[in-house]
């Protein structure tokens, strides 16, 4: 068995856990009844008070809730709190529509950081630790999030914020970073800078903790390669407070969710039924701890399946595999279901660069597919011949894949931009 932060948390028995979460729906509900008016409206619209809710059993006869309420709530609508006893915001990163805005107590932050240290001791973290943080600052929920667990844990943090990768490399060599806390597009890039540099030999990570979008079990083995690192996976949402919501162990057979504080579900997208664990559907939080701005039944739109079947690290809580996609981000391609993960996982088992971009588009009411792909510098070749029987290949397997055809393009190495931030894969052109 590995290291815990809080073990006897972490390994509760299962029916202990249900006890707990079921304890903490009730108050929850009342909490928010009693001081969201818009909740209250949403309850009582589907027929159900405070009373209904007696514990785990009754989670279904919540109304669900979506990035739409908290848009149209926008700025305070949901906020459970007077105002002056939260401490701080954090907001999404998205670009369309008004943002939504997470509000936090003190407490509701000490959770959140007791969160992120489990997922930084789960990937072998200490005090004896340098954990290097180069998820963005600010309104964004990733720096706070991995800094406020690296300090629960009392590790040395390096508060590096995303981009400058020149400075990344020079304070992760000068001040022996171990662990790496970044989104995996830019570990991918940095660990590519690293390795062109010369500076393979001269770093001491051991261990990442990469999240904040989709990433592939082949890009994580490309990282773990190149730069000599175990690379774990984190998950959470703004909506949900941020970063460590679940997280992996040293097994990696998916991330613990942390369920002192978070109810996991999965529902059928299309008919909005609780699914049994180990079915595949759209993944369902609700807040159980946080006071300043709860969420019941947030539906994430990620896919993926439950798993509470005894994990050998010792944690009890249940397990989410990595999501395949996201319900309203899948593409529907030629009445087909796409996930770039799939396109990912094809480019990667072929020995090709994840530097890669998807545009979809629509040309004499037919849907087209182009995927660009970076040649590596070995890979690279005058002859165009060659590069054309590379396409084909390409185009091959990912027809075996997806059962369509995709328009493969072979460009030129660093010809794609390069995130520091999340990576754009996906750009679609049609007007739908």
């Amino acid at each position: 068995m590995g290291k815990f932060y809080q073990q006897e948390t972490e390994c509760m028995p299962r029916e202990e856990i249900r006890k707990l979460q079921g304890e903490r729906l009730v108050r929850i509900v009342k909490h928010v009844w009693d001081n969201v008016p818009y909740y209250k409206a949403k309850m009582e619209a589907a027929g159900v008070t405070p009373d209904d809710i007696k514990g785990l059993d009754d989670l279904h006869k919540l109304p669900f809730t979506s990035k739409e309420d908290l848009r149209e709530t926008y700025p305070d609508g949901m906020l459970a709190v007077p105002k002056n006893q939260a401490v701080r915001i954090h907001s999404t990163s998205g670009t369309t529509g008004k943002r939504v805005v997470k509000y936090y107590t003190q407490e509701d932050i000490d959770c959140w950081s007791e969160c992120c240290a489990r997922a930084i001791v789960a990937a072998g973290g200490d005090e004896n630790d340098i954990v290097q943080v180069c998820y963005g600052y600010g309104l964004f929920t990733g720096g706070a999030g991995l800094d406020g667990g690296s300090h629960k844990v009392g590790a040395l943090t390096l508060p590096m914020s995303s981009g400058n990768t020149d400075r990344q490399i020079q304070f992760m060599t000068d001040l022996g970073a171990t662990i790496l806390c970044c989104t995996p597009s830019y570990a991918a890039y940095l660990s590519e800078c690293i390795v062109e540099r010369g500076y393979r030999d001269k770093i001491r990570l051991k261990a990442g903790i990469f999240g904040a979008e989709a990433w592939s079990e082949e890009m994580r083995h490309d990282i773990e390669s190149k730069i000599g690192i175990k690379a774990y996976d984190i998950y959470g949402l703004t909506e949900l407070g941020g970063p460590g919501v679940s997280f992996e162990c040293e097994e990696q057979k998916g991330m613990h969710v942390n369920e002192d504080h978070y109810i996991a579900e999965i529902i059928n997208p299309k008919t909005l039924e609780q699914l049994p664990n180990g079915t595949q559907g759209e993944l369902v939080f609700t807040n159980l701890t946080h006071q300043a701005f709860p969420v019941i039944r947030y539906r994430t739109r990620d896919i993926c399946v439950l798993n509470d079947a005894p994990c050998s690290c010792g944690r009890t809580h249940i397990r989410m595999a990595k999501p395949m996609g996201r319900s309203d981000d899948m593409m529907i391609v030629k009445g087909v279901n796409v996930f770039p993960s799939q396109i990912e996982t094809v480019l990667i088992d072929q020995g090709y660069s994840p530097n890669y971009q998807i545009i979809v588009d629509r040309v004499n009411n037919s849907d087209t597919i182009d995927v660009n792909v970076e040649m590596s510098p070995e890979r690279i070749s005058d002859n165009l011949g060659r590069i054309a029987e590379m396409e084909k290949s390409l185009v091959a397997a990912l027809k075996a894949m997806l059962g369509i055809y995709v328009k493969v393009h072979l460009v030129a190495p660093k010809s794609i931009t390069r995130s520091e931030g999340k990576a754009v894969r996906v750009i679609d052109k049609r007007k739908i």
